[in-house]
């Protein structure tokens, strides 16, 4: 069974810990990752060769694992947003049921415990494309049900956060 979870990503204790400038710099990028080192350094309080250093270090070490543009769904004609729980007999992580990543409105899979076998974001031009979608999802073989979700508003999208919540202030509710 090792080799259906080999691409589980573990957690490397063998890196060095990341200090708060790291992960101001590394907020900082997530904000605006196309900025430049001088101006990183203004936002973290470091000079810019050692801002340099650190982005250089994080890379190396596989913190920052690669720079990419966000685009913005609606711009490029993908405005609709689901997630799709698939069903599958057996084990969900099957070469046939992997192969939907090579459909660009497939963003993400995921392997999750609970109800279902696998979760899919997914991005799409409209509801017949999502219907298109699934009907591909139904002739995989080993999928024996999906169920959709789309989503009518989003507050909150974000990539990966940099911050860890013992390092913040406590959110105040409001009454």
């Amino acid at each position: 069974m090792t080799s259906e979870t080999d691409t589980i990503q573990r957690n490397d204790t063998r890196s060095r810990s990341l200090d708060r400038f790291d992960r101001k710099i590394l907020s900082a990028l997530v904000a605006d990752a196309g900025q430049s080192y001088a101006r990183l350094a203004e936002q973290v309080g470091l000079s810019a060769p050692a801002v340099h250093e650190r982005v250089k270090r994080l890379r190396r070490d596989g913190v920052i694992a690669a720079t990419a543009a966000q685009l913005n769904a609606k711009q490029i004609g993908k405005p609709l947003l689901a997630f799709v729980h698939v069903d599958t007999t057996g084990w969900g992580k099957t070469q046939s049921l992997m192969a939907i990543e090579q459909y660009p409105e497939v963003e993400e899979i995921h392997s999750v415990a609970g109800d279902t076998c696998m979760l899919l974001k997914v991005r799409a031009r409209d509801t017949h494309d999502l219907e298109s979608l699934l009907a591909i999802l139904y002739d995989t073989p080993g999928v024996k049900s999906t169920r959709s979700y789309v989503v009518l508003s989003t507050y909150l999208e974000r990539p990966v956060q940099a911050g860890v919540t013992g390092d913040w202030p406590a959110i105040q509710m409001p009454e």
